[in-house]
């Protein structure tokens, strides 16, 4: 009892007591606002789906019907190039970190600019690209996009690599020096084995995280209104399309606007679920 009336106890308890109700109310808010939006989109979003949406290219301005065919190709090209670039530099990179990063200088600015490439504005990575690639070439392409977005997945899945080669047991990794085998085939055939469902889940976090840039492409894909294979053009692509169109003073362009967004969102919904729980629950088991 004079625990439970002391003073500073319920001082305490008080502050904690107030402490939950803001974060509950901030939760709350937060929320809110998501719900709004996500409401918002599948209303206006559903209504603008349809075939011709998945099969058509996008039209020309004050015309109606059309789809997004060109977009969603292009998005899927690039990203996929993408991942194709940053996947093994990734992996590659955290290997390095996880083995000899912690007693090399080159190790520790290597994650001092992985953490700055992971806060850096997508804009600014968009930029750097045009200024090193595109301003050189004299035009835009689908290679220009494909390497901006790669350089915002790579810090993503060195970080995630690095981190769940941090949990492999010290114990697995000593009774594999014990038999002989070299440090390379530990890192690589052993200590990467064991966490390969954590390093899955970090790409698909970073496709997730690509899917949707728009600031980057707008300096180095551009877009396109036709379909095009070519990945040395100007290319298509969801995000800046949904951008211009969004913007545009044209119904038929706004509404396909709001079927793109809800494609885009689905998408990333869809990877980060995919993420979080199947490949989750093998990292557990």
């Amino acid at each position: 009892m004079t625990t439970i009336n002391n003073a500073v106890y319920q001082r305490r308890l008080l502050m904690h007591k107030v402490g939950i109700a803001l974060s509950s109310i901030a939760m709350a808010i937060g929320v809110f606002f998501l719900m709004w939006i996500l409401f918002t989109l599948l209303v206006k979003g559903f209504s603008a789906l349809s075939i011709s949406l998945l099969t058509e290219s996008t039209p020309a301005p004050g015309s109606e019907g059309g789809g997004l065919m060109n977009a969603i190709l292009g998005s899927l090209m690039m990203v996929g190039t993408a991942t194709l670039i940053s996947t093994p530099i990734g992996i590659l990179a955290g290997i390095y970190l996880a083995e000899y990063g912690d007693k090399s200088w080159f190790g520790g600015v290597t994650r001092f600019v992985t953490d700055i490439m992971l806060s850096a504005p997508s804009i600014v990575i968009g930029l750097f690209v045009y200024a090193i690639y595109v301003f050189h070439v004299k035009h835009f392409s689908g290679w220009a996009g494909s390497i901006a977005i790669s350089l915002i997945a790579i810090p993503v899945i060195v970080r995630t690599t690095d981190n769940m080669l941090g949990l492999v047991p010290t114990s697995l990794r000593e009774a594999a020096f014990a038999l002989g085998a070299p440090r390379w085939k530990v890192a690589l055939l052993i200590r990467l084995r064991a966490v390969k469902a954590g390093v899955m889940t970090g790409i698909l976090l970073a496709v997730a995280r690509i899917s949707g840039e728009t600031a980057p492409l707008l300096f180095t894909a551009l877009n396109n209104q036709f379909y095009s294979s070519n990945m040395n053009q100007p290319m298509a692509n969801l995000p800046v399309v949904i951008y211009q169109f969004a913007m545009s003073p044209y119904d038929n362009w706004r509404e396909l606007a709001w079927g793109g967004a809800l494609l885009v969102t689905f998408s990333v919904l869809t990877l980060n679920i995919l993420a979080r729980t199947v490949f989750s629950q093998k990292v557990k088991n």
